[in-house]
């Protein structure tokens, strides 16, 4: 029922980003036969499709993460190869320049590693390689809701991937912010194409964050991009208290009636205790009052350990307060999007993105995954990779 990953989490202009999509966590085979090898393990041909409007000369490509075989941080170079980054690769006025211009991506092949694809349009994204907390070199991502980042004024977007000798795993991503429409295709054993916006998709994300009062501040500049809900409490964006209303009756309503989460494990039944937790019992830690940073993050009195256990029950509580479905049914996980999003009190960000969306399915928060409502596919046999530039 849940496809539990772990996210690339937001990050600060000085943090360093941790790898995205664990890649055991994927759904992945054990044993699974490996892929093709060429000069780099995995040697997935990935392609580039420009439809933004914008020149191919505009565009760059950036891919970057971790090597699998290595566990270190890597960039990806014009020949396929996974290279680890490197304090002394700081050359261009103090950061990287990991570029791949989309006119040289012909060619281009992804080794085996858990990362992102980053598209950046008329001006060049600004990686910086660190020393981490064990001196190890590392990268600082860009980190588009934060204005004293670098790369705060580029326009630019991402895709998420981990790809092994079990498979590729790949999405889309708004759970950060969205900027640049993009789509994707996995061919392998089946076809598969997600991401995409409806015609004029774009123009109705803005159009509707900026209708709505509390959350018109989130869109950046002219357009350039609309920032989450969740970093916009931490820029002073957006109401830090914006569901403490909604939380506040799902605790009474749930301190006399029974919540009943079903995992792949079985069914949990909880109640809001006298000391003020959510407690299901069978193995499932309670859980304290939330807040709505809490909510919008799927973190802090919310946050899913990779335990089997009480991480599948906290990720489809992160989806039910997101999608607003906790008063208008005991019974979770929701699986009708109909019910999704009706509350005034609701993650309208998230409602958006699904909106535009030409298959409904998007990344709007980190568990959007739930009841496969994810901008995600996956293949156990892939053989090409294809990232769209969809019209603006």
């Amino acid at each position: 029922m849940i496809d539990r990953r772990s996210f690339l989490r937001g990050v600060g202009a000085a943090a360093v980003a941790a790898p995205l999509l664990g890649a055991a966590a994927c759904g992945a085979r054990p044993g699974a036969a490996r892929l093709t090898d060429g000069a780099q393990a995995g040697a997935l041909p990935v392609s580039f499709v420009n439809n933004s409007g914008y020149p191919d000369s505009a565009v760059r490509v950036y891919i970057v993460g971790t090597d699998l075989a290595t566990g270190q941080q890597c960039r990806v170079t014009r020949d396929g190869a996974a290279a680890p980054v490197q304090e002394s690769d700081n050359a261009d006025n103090g950061f990287t320049d990991y570029a791949i211009p989309l006119t040289e991506t012909a060619g281009l092949t992804l080794p085996f590693m858990s990362g992102r694809i980053y598209l950046a349009l008329e001006d060049k994204l600004r990686f910086k390689v660190v020393a981490d907390g064990n001196g190890r070199p590392a990268l600082q991502y860009p980190a588009g809701w934060v204005e004293s980042d670098p790369n705060y004024t580029v326009l630019h977007d991402t895709v998420e991937f981990t790809h092994n000798d079990t498979g590729m795993y790949c999405n889309t991503t708004m759970v950060d912010q969205f900027s640049v429409p993009l789509a994707i295709r996995l061919s392998g054993e089946r076809e598969q194409t997600t991401g995409a916006l409806k015609p004029g998709g774009r123009a109705l994300v803005f159009d509707e964050i900026a209708a709505h009062p509390d959350f018109s501040p989130l869109v950046v500049g002219d357009r350039l991009r609309v920032i989450a809900p969740g970093h916009g409490i931490d820029s002073g964006r957006f109401p830090a208290d914006y569901y403490a209303a909604y939380i506040d009756e799902v605790w009474a309503r749930y301190g006399g009636t029974d919540l009943r989460v079903t995992t792949n494990t079985g069914t949990f039944t909880g109640r809001v205790d006298g000391s003020g937790r959510l407690a299901f019992g069978g193995g499932v830690a309670p859980f304290a009052r939330p807040s709505t940073r809490d909510v919008l993050f799927c973190d802090g009195a919310l946050a899913a350990p990779n335990d089997g256990v009480t991480g599948p029950v906290a990720a489809i509580l992160g989806a039910a307060f997101n999608r607003s479905t906790l008063l208008t049914t005991a019974e979770h996980p929701v699986t009708d999007p109909a019910a999704f999003y009706t509350a005034p009190t609701t993650n309208h960000y998230a409602r958006v993105m699904h909106e535009a969306s030409e298959d409904g399915r998007a990344y709007g928060f980190a568990f959007d995954d739930v009841s496969e409502f994810a901008s995600y596919i996956q293949d156990h046999a892939p053989t090409s990779f294809e990232v769209t530039l969809t019209p603006f």
